[in-house]
């Protein structure tokens, strides 16, 4: 069992054991989703497909480019010199080295960019949690993701997403 269950069981524990009169307030959200689809993350995927656009299309022409080869190759080499099918085998090859290395430093940007923006986002994301919680009331708010089920009604994301929305 991992640690997040067992603190989870061990809470629940104390709650039920210290005979508390009022009733326990559990919520779960969706951390991901909340980010994923807040304005913001929305605005930023805008901003991050104009600006890596042009590299993705460099990509698409790169691959194209060596799928024509990979044809060439395979309809004419019976009728191609030996010069001929290492010069093509050449280009192919070094065209996928260009795909390749292009594709790691573009996914590498995309990274850091996708990092950089979620990393602005989290205190966003967890002071609208927080205005969340503290309007219902909520005495034990579980992250989604660890659960096996959770009833919808008590689903607080769409609440979240909202006041992360008024706050961005």
């Amino acid at each position: 069992m991992n640690k997040f269950m067992q603190l989870v069981i061990l809470a629940l524990g104390f709650l039920a054991v210290s005979g508390v009169q009022a009733e326990t307030k559990i919520a779960v959200v969706n951390y991901q989703m909340a980010m994923m689809e807040s304005d913001a993350a929305k605005a930023y995927a805008k901003k991050a497909e104009e600006r890596f656009g042009g590299q993705i299309n460099e990509l698409k022409k790169l691959e194209e480019e060596g799928k024509r080869l990979r044809e060439k190759f395979q309809r004419d080499s019976a009728a191609m010199s030996e010069s001929e099918k290492e010069a093509l085998q050449m280009e192919l090859q070094s065209k996928a080295q260009d795909f390749e290395y292009k594709s790691k430093q573009l996914q590498s940007q995309k990274n850091q960019a996708d990092r950089a923006e979620i990393d602005a986002l989290r205190p966003k994301l967890e002071k609208a949690i927080k205005a969340v919680v503290a309007e219902g009331g909520y005495d034990l708010v579980l992250e989604r993701s660890s659960l096996v089920f959770a009833s919808p009604a008590i689903d607080i994301t769409p609440k979240v997403i909202q006041q992360l929305n008024k706050g961005s």
